[in-house]
């Protein structure tokens, strides 16, 4: 599946407007070229016409990922990509923020899918983001496509690697910052994915027990006697 930005722009505004906005859902072409548009909540801002989101639409129809509701006055659409990728409710989350607004770190994720989803931690966004990128082909699992993300190479100062998903174009990777990272074995690289996914996962379980030791720090600072 190899979508250009317009059709993922179109994609991830179906999904937004679902989930946040139920009751004007599923969305007539007008409303859906201002949702495209928003100049909240999308990297980048596009201004799309009528013309370029109907010739979107007609693409992602015939990939079976939007239908068309007749019953109405004027023609509506809704998205069916939770049953073509055979998605849960946080992933579909995750996607959507990645459509929607590019290459994310995990933190960011977690901040942002509020209206979405609401993930307890950090290490349960790790854990959709790592579903998503582990699926198997469709010859190996009939009801997936293959990986849906990738994490991307740190970049300079970066505490967190971020990931992409894998609908359209690959990553551009040319201005990253390639980390290289010494073992016993030889030399590995930050952006292999394993290496960085290992990495990112140790942050995330770094900064859950920072926390942790603060809250308990506090606790034991309430019980301990005046002196």
């Amino acid at each position: 599946m190899h979508l250009d930005p317009i059709q993922l722009r179109v994609l991830g505004s179906l999904i937004e407007k679902e989930i946040t906005t139920p009751e004007n859902y599923p969305l007539s072409l007008n409303a859906l070229v201002n949702a495209c548009n928003q100049r909240s909540s999308r990297d980048p801002v596009l201004d799309l016409t009528e013309e370029e989101v109907r010739q979107a639409l007609h693409t992602l129809e015939d990939l079976a990922l939007v239908t068309p509701v007749r019953d109405a006055r004027v023609p509506k659409y809704e998205h069916r990509i939770r049953t073509v990728l055979n998605l849960r409710r946080d992933e579909t989350a995750v996607l959507c923020l990645l459509l929607l607004r590019g290459p994310q770190t995990p933190g960011e994720l977690r901040s942002r899918a509020d209206r979405l989803y609401t993930f307890d931690d950090l290490g349960a966004v790790q854990s959709t983001l790592e579903r998503l990128a582990a699926r198997q082909t469709a010859d190996e699992a009939p009801s997936e496509t293959g990986p849906l993300t990738t994490v991307l190479p740190r970049q300079p100062g970066s505490r967190e690697a971020r990931y992409a998903h894998l609908l359209g174009d690959p990553p551009n990777l040319t201005t990253t910052h390639q980390n290289p990272v010494t073992s016993e074995a030889g030399h590995a690289s930050t952006s292999d994915p394993t290496t960085a996914q290992r990495l990112a996962r140790m942050e995330s379980e770094i900064a859950s027990l920072t926390t942790a030791l603060q809250e308990l720090r506090a606790r034991v600072e309430l019980l301990e006697p005046n002196n």
